[in-house]
């Protein structure tokens, strides 16, 4: 029988086998393809907000192909019906019953492109499945598939024809990402890479659907000592008394730091959580949770300092490994 260890160290493997075939596509943004992974691996749903054509479709798309497993694309519009995401019935006159047609949602991935172009009416198709994984339709429950990742992207909410994500739904991402504009370096790389078409077309997935299954199920074996949990406690406790903030961390939020961390600490090969696995998880895991003061905003603080303000004010716990 393998030993944790051994699991552990399979998971660190196939994470950077995993990384650098995204890599080929996402040039320059290492730690932004690792996290995506660390989400995927945390069995949480991932956002990627930025301005158009920084690659964030690009990302969750060679995130989809390197794996093989189902994914669908959504390009979420304002005539998008909830209908058109999560299926609908229709009437067979054969049998004189009616059949539900699955929608695109029913996928181990599923790319939800420019979520915030669609309605908010729309955007909720995806609160239930995004959070019990399952869909509820004329009575009958639907379970999604596993792995099952929701991958959305965004454009900044300042931008025309959008709408703000409400804090339920956002919530429910457990990770929130920026790509950026790459290097001088990586861009040159990317134009070179482009020369012969899209790369992302042109990738061979490097794991299977089972693969992914068996690394999640290893996450899920990785101690947290009681002292760290009770760390974790203590920096979403403290956002809720911060004069900054309007909205703290939920205990929502609490779970997905706990489960982020621990992913972290698989991917880095360890069998335990670090202080320092919540500390790098805490600002992409929690930032999107909060919300700022209106003094604040106008200041242009933004959630992630508040987050490593809330992080720096927690004393590191002394019994676990750092």
């Amino acid at each position: 029988m393998a030993s944790p260890a051994d699991g552990i160290t399979r998971v660190a493997h196939d994470v950077d086998r995993l990384c650098q075939n995204i890599g080929n596509v996402i040039q320059g943004k290492p730690d932004v393809v690792r996290n995506a992974v660390v989400c995927m691996l945390a069995e949480g749903h991932l956002l990627l907000e930025d301005v158009p054509g920084t690659g964030k479709t690009s990302l969750a798309r060679a995130l989809a192909s390197s794996i093989s497993l189902t994914w669908h694309r959504i390009q979420f519009t304002p005539d998008l019906l909830p209908s058109d995401v999560t299926g609908v019935s229709i009437y067979n006159q054969a049998t004189g019953d009616f059949e539900f047609k699955a929608g695109p949602v029913f996928a181990n991935i599923v790319l939800a492109d420019e979520i915030n172009r669609a309605s908010p009416k729309t955007q909720s198709a995806l609160l239930e499945v995004m959070e019990e994984g399952t869909l509820s339709a004329d009575g009958v429950v639907h379970e999604m598939a596993r792995p099952f990742m929701v991958v959305a992207t965004q454009n900044p909410i300042d931008m025309e024809g959008t709408y703000v994500l409400p804090e339920a739904q956002l919530d429910r991402f457990l990770m929130k990402l920026t790509v950026g504009y790459p290097t001088a370096d990586a861009e040159a790389e990317i134009l070179r890479a482009q020369k012969m078409g899209p790369t992302v077309a042109r990738l061979i997935p490097v794991l299977s659907a089972q693969d992914v299954q068996s690394m999640i199920d290893v996450v899920k074996q990785v101690e947290v000592a009681p002292a760290l949990e009770q760390y974790i406690v203590s920096v979403a406790a403290a956002t809720r008394t911060m004069s900054e903030l309007r909205l703290g961390v939920s205990p929502r939020g609490s779970l997905a730091l706990l489960r982020a961390a621990r992913a972290c600490a698989a991917v880095g090969g360890r069998t335990f959580v670090t202080p320092e696995d919540v500390k790098e998880m805490a600002p992409v895991v929690l930032a999107h949770r909060v919300i700022l003061q209106p003094d604040a905003e106008l200041q242009g603080r933004t959630g992630s300092e508040s987050i490593m303000r809330a992080v720096q004010s927690v004393p590191v716990p002394r019994s676990v490994p750092a």
